[in-house]
């Protein structure tokens, strides 16, 4: 049997990598079967893995449930986003990149259901070992798994991928990879991780989530670089046609190895998929119109009531639907960078939030569309809103007292905001009486900071219309206190370049959010995350009870254990306002062209164009 071991630290670079493979290939190989049965006798295989007991399908299941196997493959799909691109390297931080490389082109070793939690069935690994204490986690692949060019995907290629990630990837990637104390490659597709300094049950699945890069056709020099060349991967699309900025073009492999499998039938049916870049999305709408793009998504309000009245849909060609959604919806907000001098302090951050009008926004902007977000785990049982702290949620937080304000911990509290009247006065005082006691009072017409002399001042920075729009009526009610909230709209490369170095003061975000919250909670919220450029820690939150709520929300063993673990975190989230809660969409708002077909059970987690098909002609 082949075998090597790739300690933490031991090999720092793929070249060491390529060296050890080359040593792996000068030894006669053995006979796969026989490497196999050995490596049974030790290991107890399964088809899948769940973050909280097992898996809803069974080892023999045919395909996910919310597919249609029978879907016909052909035709094309053109898909739109705003704003601009300058890589296809979405694992780094430097460049704007899209998602076309990780969604079809490299692969993970399993397939996440998108109709669970969080569940992962056979990929690239055709089976997986995981025992209960979650110490290890080992993977076989499947012997038939290629890449494009026709090489096989071996557990080299896995090792290769783990380190170069853990090496030079995002800082999430160095953040959860970092946990692994030993990768041994035990014969050619067989790998094993070695958890067992860590207590992060996530921390398998997230392995699992791991696309896996070929050793042969990917180098430390290429990884680190914003490449624009489609990279050899074992997905069911290649990258055909590159236009950096305008136009991304991927067509359907012919010779994709996994087209039959179960995780796969019924999925990635367009042959050919491509990518439609907007400077701005009045263009982007006018484009769907006419017919230049095929699905559209709709998350403009007033767009939603009153823009779609146009000849494609009218006469029938173009589909408008609004579908439920189980899905949480997580945190939309108005976000202060925490790391600035002027929003250090949580009292001037509750002034701030109690002073968006939501009913007059979304009476006036939004034709009464909208719902009011409350929580940073909305739409779900792990949101705290409502729900008095149980007694397992107060023993987690004990060690921090005061660090959850008494009406959030029993449940009480909702978002304060205005009446909707545009003249509530009772909330204009609430809010004077927090900045007061911060250290503010208005001269005048401005507020200032009574040491200093200092003017309430700060500025919005805005990617959109409609965010700018938003943000414009905000700083409005804003006014009326003397602060003054400059709205600067800017392209999408610069904004997305200050964003990764936490280049601002206020931002709109939404952080969305699964039925599984996990590890990336760490890269939102905690106290490592807020130093490291290009993390989502956009809110400067350096909190030690956040870091603890979501240690134990990775270390829970049942369900009842991780829901106390999440809702505690909300609690503590809630009670540092390091967001003004803004409003999300009650359901999903879709426009798509009439050829188009989707299934017609909508999974938990939405609808990626992987589920839709064109109908045949």
């Amino acid at each position: 049997m082949l075998s090597s071991a790739l300690r933490r630290g031991a090999f720092s670079s793929p070249l060491a990598i390529a060296i050890l493979i080359a040593l792996a290939i000068s030894i006669p190989a053995l006979d796969h079967a026989g490497a196999q049965d050995k490596a049974d006798d030790s290991i107890v295989w399964s088809h899948g893995i769940a973050m909280h007991g097992e898996p809803a399908l069974p080892a023999d299941f045919t395909h996910f449930p919310y597919v249609n196997p029978d879907a016909p493959k052909g035709g094309r799909f053109t898909r739109a986003l705003q704003g601009t691109f300058d890589s296809l390297n979405t694992y780094i931080v430097r460049g704007v990149a899209p998602d076309a490389v990780p969604n079809f082109v490299l692969e993970p070793l399993m397939a996440r259901s998108l109709d669970e939690p969080f569940a992962l069935y056979p990929l690239l690994a055709e089976a997986v070992a995981l025992p209960d204490d979650r110490s290890s986690i080992t993977f076989r692949i499947n012997p038939q798994a290629r890449f494009s060019d026709g090489e096989p995907v071996t557990a080299h290629d896995v090792a290769f991928s783990f380190e170069i990630l853990q090496e030079h990837g995002r800082p999430y990637f160095r953040a959860n990879y970092g946990q692994v104390s030993e990768v041994e490659i035990i014969d050619d597709l067989t790998i094993r991780f070695d958890l067992s300094e860590t207590d992060d049950r996530e921390l398998p699945l997230l392995l699992g989530l791991m696309r896996v890069m070929p050793a042969h056709a990917m180098d430390e020099e290429t990884f680190r670089s914003t490449f624009l060349e489609g990279p050899v991967g074992s997905g069911p699309y290649e990258i055909s046609d590159v236009r950096p900025g305008e136009r991304l073009t991927l067509t359907r492999r012919e010779d994709y190895w996994g087209a039959d499998l179960p995780s796969r039938r019924g999925k990635y049916n367009f042959d050919t998929i491509r990518y439609e870049f907007f400077r701005d999305g009045n263009t982007m709408f006018e484009g769907f119109k006419t017919g230049y793009y095929d699905l559209r998504i709709e998350s403009d309000a007033t767009r939603w009531a009153t823009g779609y009245d146009f000849p494609a849909l009218n006469d029938g060609r173009v589909v408008r639907e609004e579908v439920p959604v189980e899905s949480p919806r997580g945190m939309n907000g108005f976000v202060f960078n925490t790391r600035t001098e002027l929003f250090s302090d949580v009292r001037v951050r509750e002034a701030l939030s109690g002073l968006f009008d939501f009913e007059w926004v979304n009476r006036n902007l939004s034709y009464g569309l909208m719902a009011r977000t409350q929580s940073y785990f909305e739409g779900s049982d792990l949101s705290a809103i409502g729900q008095p702290a149980s007694e397992a949620e107060r023993e987690l937080l004990a060690p921090f007292p005061d660090t959850v304000r008494p009406d959030i911990m029993d449940g009480s509290w909702r978002p304060p905001g205005p009446d909707g009247s545009g003249r509530d006065r009772a909330m204009a005082r609430f809010a004077m009486n927090l900045l007061n006691e911060a250290g503010w009072e208005l001269d005048g017409n401005t507020l200032r900071q009574n040491e200093t002399g200092r003017i309430f001042a700060f500025e919005f920075l805005a990617v959109s219309r409609a965010q700018e729009r938003l943000a414009l009526n905000y700083a409005q009610n804003l006014r009326r206190l003397g602060i003054d909230m400059r709205v600067r709209i800017v392209d999408d490369a610069q904004y997305w370049r200050r964003l990764s170095s936490f280049d601002f003061d206020m931002i709109e975000w939404t952080w969305g959010v699964s039925a599984s919250p996990g590890n990336e909670q760490r890269n939102r919220w905690s106290s490592v995350a807020a130093e490291n450029d290009g993390s989502l820690n956009f809110a400067g939150a350096q909190e030690p009870a956040i870091d603890a709520m979501v240690d134990a929300m990775l270390l829970a063993n049942d369900h009842e254990e991780f829901v106390a673990a999440v809702r505690a975190l909300d609690r503590v989230l809630l009670s540092g306002f390091y967001a003004v809660p803004l409003m999300h969409q009650p359901a999903l708002w879709l426009a798509h062209d009439a050829g188009l077909r989707r299934p017609d059970a909508v999974p938990m987690m939405g609808l990626p164009p992987e589920l839709w098909w064109r109908e045949s002609e």
